[in-house]
């Protein structure tokens, strides 16, 4: 799937990976806006030599796509993920490339500040949700929703489970339970591609999402899983109960819980 995202009115070239679920931008197309460079497939070789001298890891890790050239054909293009494009920029000097290290210098330094004061980062947490149009009912209940999620994460790491892809296999598999949807499932369902499932959820999601992962903590309390297969078995009982929790409301409201609603609609209907 080809896009193409707009920069000041300048054209990106664009890929949304969905195995990844990573976009890619040319690098071509960045480096030509930020430099206002006539060519900006020269610059981008120079400053690619530069960069493998140095020992520049994103230079070696970034790859190619095929995208849509301006004849028309489909050309393999150098392409870069967000985290590798941010790291690009800092080498680029070029005055339209200073905001863009401005707000990465900020944002480094909330996240340091945010590392020795937690408190720090709920309330930007709370800040953000409410700039974004969010409800005070929705924000509190969202927050909420990050205390169980940490309560869970802490309770899996101490009995053992270390690996992301654990945790994404656990989640997944307690998702599956109480919404009939794997976490992909459900992001395709609500139309999502980067953004948070949470983010996108109602009320009443948010609620079973946290029953869901607030029972698997209780349960794996209680039993002391010691094996991954233990841990599955836990995630699934307590993603079950929230399910037929789920179940039992739709059968009293005779409405379904799980929707294709967003946050672009639910923030829209509030405003």
């Amino acid at each position: 799937m080809n896009n193409i995202q707009l920069f000041e009115d300048k054209k990106i070239r664009s890929h949304w990976d969905n195995e990844q679920e990573l976009w890619f931008f040319s690098i071509v197309d960045v480096v030509g806006v930020l430099t206002q460079s006539v060519d900006g497939r020269k610059y981008w070789n120079k400053l690619k030599q530069r960069l493998k001298i140095e020992g520049n890891e994103t230079v070696t890790n970034c790859h190619q796509l095929k995208l849509r050239a301006t004849d028309g054909k489909q050309r393999l293009t150098d392409v870069a993920s967000t985290q590798q494009l941010l790291r690009l920029i800092q080498s680029i000097p070029s005055p339209n490339a200073e905001p863009f290290k401005l707000w990465l210098a900020q944002v480094g330094y909330e996240r340091i500040e945010a590392m020795q004061d937690p408190q720090k980062s709920m309330d930007q947490a709370m800040a953000d949700y409410h700039k974004l149009g969010y409800s005070k009912a929705w924000i509190n209940q969202r927050l909420k929703s990050i205390e169980v999620r940490k309560e869970l994460t802490d309770e899996w790491e101490e009995k053992g489970v270390k690996e992301a892809k654990e945790f994404a296999m656990l989640t997944d598999i307690i998702t599956k339970a109480w919404s009939g949807h794997s976490a992909k499932e459900y992001k395709n369902f609500k139309g999502l591609k980067k953004e948070n499932l949470r983010d996108n959820m109602t009320n009443l999601e948010l609620v079973l999402n946290m029953l869901a992962e607030a029972t698997t903590t209780e349960i794996s309390k209680e039993t002391s899983p010691d094996t991954i297969e233990a841990h599955r078995k836990v995630a699934q009982n307590g993603g079950t109960i929230a399910g037929n929790a789920r179940k039992a409301i739709e059968t009293q409201t005779g409405k379904k819980i799980v929707t294709s609603k967003n946050a672009k609609i639910l923030v829209d209907k509030k405003k």
